[in-house]
């Protein structure tokens, strides 16, 4: 197991990266990103550096690749963000120098498809953070959630322990983007279901694995990134599903193969995000939606009976496309706690 470093933090009024590694759709819908950039400046306090292609739609790997290098090997860069996640960054990952990374670790936050420089960052020994994207958590409408805000902004400025609680309501219906009108209220909330334990009857300490499951299935795939099984032995794992909404039978196909390749069994707990279950594609009633994640919890726990029945598993989690959203050390510790019903997460 490569030992994990967790980068130095920045400060208020330093220089922070923002960086469109997968998708550069600040070009086409520059409210919520203009909006996140603010934030970033006023509430954080912190000066941001955009790069070639942060606002460049159809950029080329390579080209994303040299403003991944441009950032982190930049001394006065503090920390880097994605402006949002997509669906091409495997293929800027062939071409990234890994000992310019390894040589200047930084804090990079992220999530869905930021999952691969993340799972990279993660195998080259440097703590990463899945969440905290500039256009959806920072951009959100009306204002950040304020569980959102205190969860970012302690991954961004403090270490330590950091305990995560569940809200009492949760977003899932997304309004356009397009329309200035979007950003003049926050987003309706539903009362949240709370978190949901299955077999809580340990502490379960470790480093955590994983991220959005159909980057980590497309990883998997591609025999990217991906390290033997019993590397990541007690280590816990997390995982969430994005707003293209797999399927239950999906879900369970995925964690099934990975199962099958000896993954599952490795992992003592488990952390499921709350699903997303309404996109403009799928727009769900509200008991379809309570329905699409039931049938989710029930994926995964099949997956898990067949392969790792006695791991510990929080369901509906707040992480990843979730509204609040808590952001989780990728690599760093989490302590989940059964008996308590507690998690806490390292910093």
């Amino acid at each position: 197991m490569t030992h994990l470093t967790y980068p130095a933090k920045p400060r208020p009024g330093d220089r922070v990266a923002v960086l469109s590694p997968s998708s550069g759709l600040p070009g086409l819908l520059p409210m919520p990103y203009e909006l996140g950039l603010r934030r970033l400046q006023s509430d954080f306090g912190l000066e941001t550096v955009e790069y070639p292609t942060s606002r460049q739609m159809a950029a080329t790997p390579q080209e994303r690749a040299a403003d991944i290098h441009a950032a982190f090997a930049d001394p006065q860069i503090k920390a880097v963000l994605a402006s949002i996640g997509g669906d091409d960054q495997i293929s800027v990952l062939p071409h990234l120098d890994r000992d310019l990374l390894r040589a200047n670790p930084k804090p990079f936050f992220g999530h869905s498809d930021n999952t691969n420089l993340l799972i990279l960052l993660r195998n080259l020994g440097i703590v990463g953070y899945h969440g905290g994207s500039v256009m959806v958590e920072l951009g959100r409408p009306g204002a950040m959630h304020p569980l959102t805000e205190g969860s970012l902004r302690a991954a961004l400025f403090t270490s330590g322990e950091y305990e995560l609680t569940p809200p009492d309501a949760s977003g899932d219906v997304d309004r356009p983007w397009e329309d200035p009108q979007t950003f003049e209220a926050e987003p309706e909330m539903e009362p949240a279901e709370g978190w949901t334990w299955h077999n809580a009857d340990r502490v379960i300490e470790g480093s955590s694995w994983g991220g959005n499951l159909e980057i980590l299935s497309w990883l998997l795939m591609a025999d990217r990134e991906i390290q033997q099984a019993d590397t990541y032995s007690g280590n816990v794992l997390f995982l969430e599903t994005s707003e293209e909404m797999p399927g239950a039978e999906e879900v369970y196909r995925i964690l099934r193969n990975m199962g099958e390749r000896g993954l599952l069994r490795q992992f003592p707990a488990l952390l499921m995000g709350r699903a997303k279950s309404w996109s403009f594609e799928q727009r769900l009633t509200i008991p379809k939606r309570t329905d699409f994640r039931q049938q989710q919890r029930e994926a995964v726990l099949r997956a898990l009976n067949q392969y790792a029945p006695d791991t510990m598993t929080v369901f509906d989690v707040d992480l990843g496309h979730t509204d609040p959203q808590f952001v989780i050390p990728y690599g760093g510790r989490i302590r989940v706690d059964g008996p308590a019903r507690r998690i806490s997460v390292t910093y």
